[in-house]
C-alpha cells in the first residue's frame, strides 16, 4: 500500500505537536502548597480564597492555633506557612523561631499581623521568617509574597522595609532596659520596678534615663507612647 507523504507528514506533525504540548514544563509545574494559621475563621477563609484563586498555589491545610501548626506541618510539609503573629497556645514568632532552628528544616514562612511595629518586624525576620505582611494587604501582594518565599527569597513591602531600615539606625535597648520599660509602660514607679527586678531604685533611675535618651523621649509618658508605636511594649 502506497503512503501519501503529505498525509503521513501531517499526521506525524500532529503527534509531535501533541507530545510537545503534553511534555511541556508548564504542564508539570508543581503547585506551591500553603498552610494558613490564624485563630479567626474569617481571616483563614479570606486568605484561602485569595491564594486558591491562582493555578500555581494550593492551600492544603488550615490551623486555628500554634499547636495545630506543628501537627499539620509534620504531616504535610507544605512549601509555605502563612502565620498570624499573635495566636493562642503558640505565637507566629514562637513557631517561626522553633521551626527555623530545627536541623534540616528550611520552612518558607510569611508572618501576617494587624501590628507593624518595628520591634515585631525585627524579631520576626531575625527568627527566620522570609516575609512580613500587614493584614489588609492587597491580594496581589499576598500572592507575590507566597511565590517569593516559595522560591527561597525574602519579601518586604516598601513601607515595612522603610520601618526596618529606620529602626536599624536607632540605638537598641538592652534586655534589662526592655524589662524596665515594660514596667514604666504599666505606670510603675522606680521604687516598685526596683522591687520587681531586685535592684536598687538608683539602678532603675539610671536605666530609665538611658531609655529616655535612646527613645528620644522627654518623659515616661512620651517614652511609653513611642515604645508602643514601635512595638517595644504591649499596652493592655
Amino acid at each position: 500500500m502506497r503512503i501519501n507523504p503529505i498525509v503521513w507528514l501531517e499526521e506525524h506533525e500532529f503527534v509531535r505537536v501533541m507530545f510537545t504540548m503534553k511534555s511541556s514544563p508548564e504542564c508539570f509545574t508543581k503547585q506551591i502548597t500553603v498552610l494558613i494559621a490564624d485563630d479567626h475563621p474569617v481571616v483563614r477563609q479570606g486568605l484561602a480564597a485569595i491564594l486558591d484563586s491562582q493555578p500555581d498555589i494550593k492551600v492544603v491545610a488550615e490551623a486555628a492555633n500554634g499547636e495545630e501548626v506543628y501537627e499539620l506541618y509534620n504531616q504535610i510539609h507544605p512549601d509555605v506557612l502563612v502565620l498570624d503573629l499573635r495566636m493562642p497556645k503558640k505565637s507566629g514568632l514562637q513557631i517561626t523561631s522553633e521551626l527555623a532552628s530545627q536541623p534540616g528544616l528550611n520552612p518558607g514562612i510569611v508572618v501576617m499581623t494587624f501590628f507593624d511595629g518595628e520591634e515585631d518586624i525585627r524579631q520576626v525576620l531575625s527568627a527566620g521568617a522570609k516575609a512580613f505582611l500587614v493584614k489588609g494587604s492587597e491580594p496581589d501582594e499576598i500572592r507575590d509574597a507566597v511565590r517569593s518565599v516559595a522560591r527561597g527569597e525574602r519579601y518586604l513591602p516598601a513601607n515595612i522595609g522603610l520601618k526596618l531600615a529606620d529602626s536599624v539606625s536607632r540605638p537598641e535597648l538592652s534586655r534589662r532596659e526592655t524589662e524596665v520599660l515594660q514596667y514604666v509602660a504599666r505606670g510603675r514607679s522606680n521604687k516598685e520596678i526596683g522591687q520587681y527586678l531586685c535592684v536598687s531604685e538608683g539602678t532603675v533611675k539610671h536605666h530609665v534615663k538611658s531609655i529616655l535618651g535612646k527613645l528620644g523621649a522627654i518623659g515616661r509618658t512620651e517614652a511609653t507612647a513611642i515604645a508602643a508605636r514601635r512595638g517595644l511594649v504591649q499596652l493592655v
